[in-house]
Formats: C-alpha cells, structure tokens, sequence
C-alpha cells in the first residue's frame, strides 16, 4: 500500500486532537448507505466479467496512476485535492454501473468491495496506526554499527505484528537521532525502508496490507508465517549482514561529528505500553474471528459473518481506547496526525471501488479482457508459473499498489483459498512474497517508504532521490530476488 504525503502530514502538519469524531461520521455514514440500499440488493446477480470491456479498467489505472506521478509531478496539487481525484475515479465505475447494470448487480459489487473488505481493511490500520503512534521510545543512542543493525532488526521483527507503518513510526525517529551526529547516514535509512517498512512485514496479515486482503479472502491467519518464513528471515539475514558490513566501513571512516545534535539528555525509555497491550487485543481479536463461526447477516447483497463484524467493532474500541489512555505528551513525541490515515482512507475506498470490474474480469480468466496476462503466469502445460507469478506481482507492487496488485494476482490464480493454500501454495506464496518484497524497490512501493523518505529529509539526512534511490534497491535487492527465484520457486 502507498500513500506518498504520510511522511509531510507527520512532520509539518499541526497534531490534531484526538478525537473519535471523524470515526463516528465514518460509521454514521456507512451504516446509512446500507439501510438505503440494502432492499435494492436483496436479489442480486454477480458482475459478469466476460462481458466487460478494456474502458472498464481505465478508472483503476487511473487512480493507480494518479497516486504514482502526482506526488512527484504536482505534489501541492495533490495534497490539496487527493480525495477529489480519488472520488473522480470512484464515479467512473459506480455511474456506469448503476446505469448499464440492473440496481442490485450494483449494490451487491459495491457492498462485496465496501462490506467485506474496505471497511475491515481501514478500520485495522486504523487500529494499528493509532495504537502504534502511542508507543514511544525516548532518549537517544549511538549509531555504530552494532547499534544500528539491532535497530533495524527490531524493527523487522516488529513489522509483521504491528505493521509497516507501526513498526516504522516507532523505529525510525530513535534511529535518526542516534545517527544525526554523523557525516554519512542515509544508507541507515535507505536499509530501514528495505527491512522495517517493507520484508519484515511479510509474516502475519497485519504486518502488510496486501496480506490482510488475503486474509479477508480467506487465507489463514498463519499461513504466510509458515509459508514465507524461510525467504523472510533469508533476506533478513542478508541484509543485515550487508548493513553491518557496509555501515562499519563508512563508520571507520567517518567516525561521529561533534558536538551531538541531540544529547543524552534522558535515559533511553519506553512509553506506551498499554498501547502494547492493545496490539495484543488487535491479534487476539483477528484470531478469535478466524476460528469462530456465529452466522452470517446479510448486507448490500452479500453475507457479512458476525465474527467479522465484531471483531471490526473490536479494531473501533481498540483505537477509542488507545486515544483515551495514551499521554498527549506520548503522541506529540510521535508527532502524531490524523492526516495519513485520512489520506489512506480516501485512497483506499476510490480503489476498491476502481478494482471492482477488474477482479470480475480477471475472475472470468480465459474468457476475459485479460486472457493474454493469464497466458504470462501459465506455462506451456497450463499450469501456474510461478517465477512469472512473482516477478510479475513484485514488479507492478514496486510502481502501482501493491495491495490491489495482490489482489489482481491473487484472483489471477483462481481466487479460491483453500487451493491456493494447499495444491496452489507455491503460486500463492510467490504473489505474496512478490507484493510484500518488491514494495521497497522505489519510494513509492508502499506506504511507509515515502513516509520514511520525507522524515529522514526533514532531519537533514541526504536522502538519493527517486532514481538514486532505486539505483540502491536495484543494485542490493534484485540480486537478492533472482536468488529466490532459483531456490524457492523454480
């Protein structure tokens, strides 16, 4: 998942109260749409890809596009006017579909996107980014080599329980401060965003975005912690020891800076933990969901499960909870803003809306608009080719999204769980793996990177730009993905 303007909402724009308002609109609003349309769905047709045109998937392209260049291009524009554009591809699919589709074909597409995994989706990150920017680690440490690459590992073992974004809104501004005292510091960064913003979430549906979609799809909560485990901790590995090698070179010869920037004024501390305690409610509360079956309802044209409905109820008091027992003092440290996850919120519903004819194109395989993509991902005998499924899927993350590219894929190799769980596990594990890793091949591969990019900046780090930095992520990473090509999915 990308958002490109995380990293300038936390550092310039003013901390916002925390407040549930904005939550209590949201639900407000939601929940008024369903009692609106909810008759109109009651007798709904599925969307029927193999009869939908290429115009269908201009608007997902487009959104796509938009949040890709116009941080780049016209990144003023953009901050001002982001859910206007991400509104504008929205009505694109949602005025043709109402008007050359019958009203509860529709409602039902658009209650499956909203229902079953929009409103799931946002409210966990907003769980976990409110919880997260409650945890902060005060004081300031020294940035040698041992030090840094045991932030870093922290930092990746934190990933996949408290997200990407988490992880890196904890992590990073304890390792700016204990290297700002140094001449050359970016390569510390630009390791951070390969580890902590992007690999190190690769274990469990919380840790990325396109991994949770999977869960809603109805992979199990454990399944890429069995599954991607052994790529994981290679690259890890790696990587690390890359790091501590080339850290300590640059080390040796630069030494530190005097005086400090940023003094040990106070002992290194840990505030927040009842937000800890809080992340283990949110996993707790995932888990419960996963193994319980209480019935279903049925909203929009779809059956929603009640323990999906609770535990979303659950991610809402989580973050309730968190704004009421978190110090300010704890979230100013964190810089803490309501405007990232606004941000997301808005991007992400103009996707799933986008992504609604796609998947049903895709759905209908051979016989749909994108039969030649199917042809790429399959080999002569027609079954899946994996090394295609992964580069493929990394390849599109590193530019697009990589949370509607999981999807796309995901729903490319046939859409069920249960076979990709089991006969297709290598197919399903090479399009993860694809969408997690390959994220932290450009700036805008995922939604901390940027984030990262921007903090580090605003602390004076000399960040490469967009091409220098993909100059890194080529030269360090591609190696590292051939390698898993050749040994985990051949």
């Amino acid at each position: 998942m990308r958002s490109n303007g995380e990293g300038e909402g936390l550092s310039t724009m003013s901390i916002h109260a925390a407040t549930p308002l904005h939550i209590k609109r949201a639900l407000l609003s939601v929940l008024s749409l369903i009692m609106i349309l909810s008759p109109q769905a009651a007798h709904a047709a599925e969307l029927d890809g193999a009869g939908l045109a290429f115009p269908w998937a201009l608007p997902f392209l487009g959104i796509l596009l938009s949040i890709a260049l116009f941080p780049l291009l016209a990144h003023h524009f953009w901050e001002r006017h982001q859910g206007k554009i991400a509104a504008f591809w929205a009505a694109l699919i949602i005025i043709p579909l109402f008007a050359l589709h019958d009203a509860g074909t529709a409602v039902a597409a658009l209650g499956h996107a909203m229902i079953l995994e929009y409103i799931p989706f946002i409210l966990l990150l907003l769980a976990l980014y409110t919880v997260a920017g409650g945890i902060v680690l005060r004081g300031n440490l020294h940035g040698s080599p041992a030090v840094n690459t045991g932030l870093l590992a922290t930092g990746t073992a934190l990933a996949s329980f408290t997200g990407t974004t988490g992880a890196a809104m904890v992590m990073i501004r304890p390792l700016l401060r204990a290297n700002d005292d140094r001449k050359r510091n970016a390569h510390v960064v630009i390791f951070f965003i390969f580890l902590v913003a992007n690999i190190g979430g690769s274990l469990t549906p919380l840790g990325d975005p396109p991994l949770f979609l999977g869960f809603l799809r109805g992979v199990d909560f454990f399944w890429t912690t069995e599954h991607l485990l052994s790529e994981t901790l290679f690259l890890s590995a790696v990587l690390l020891g890359l790091f501590f090698v080339l850290d300590t070179v640059i080390y040796r010869r630069d030494g530190h800076s005097k005086p400090d920037p940023t003094p040990d004024r106070l002992p290194l501390k840990l505030s927040g933990r009842l937000n800890i305690v809080l992340l283990g409610v949110i996993i707790g509360a995932i888990l419960l969901s996963a193994s319980t079956e209480l019935g279903t309802v049925h909203i929009l044209g779809v059956d929603a499960e009640i323990e999906n409905i609770l535990r979303d109820l659950v991610m809402v008091a989580v973050t309730l909870v968190s704004l009421a027992v978190t110090p300010k003092g704890d979230r100013h440290a964190n810089t803490f803003s309501w405007d990232p996850i606004k941000e997301v919120a808005k991007l992400f519903a103009g996707i799933f809306i986008t992504i609604i004819p796609v998947l049903a194109m895709l759905k209908a395989g051979g016989a749909g608009l994108f039969a030649p993509i199917v042809a790429l991902v399959t080999d002569a005998s027609g079954d899946a080719s994996n090394p295609a499924y992964f580069w493929l899927t990394g390849g599109l993350s590193a530019f697009l999204d990589n949370a509607p590219t999981y999807l796309v894929f995901f729903e490319l190799a046939g859409g069920n769980p249960q076979i990709l769980m089991n006969e297709g596990a290598m197919t399903l594990t090479a399009i993860s793996a694809g969408a997690v890793f390959m994220g932290a091949l450009t700036y805008i591969g995922n939604a901390p990177n940027f984030m990262i990019y921007s903090m580090a900046r605003r602390a004076r780090v000399r960040m490469p730009g967009f091409f220098g930095y993909m100059l890194w992520s080529c030269t360090i990473l591609l190696p590292l993905f051939v390698i898993l090509t050749f040994v985990f999915y051949m």
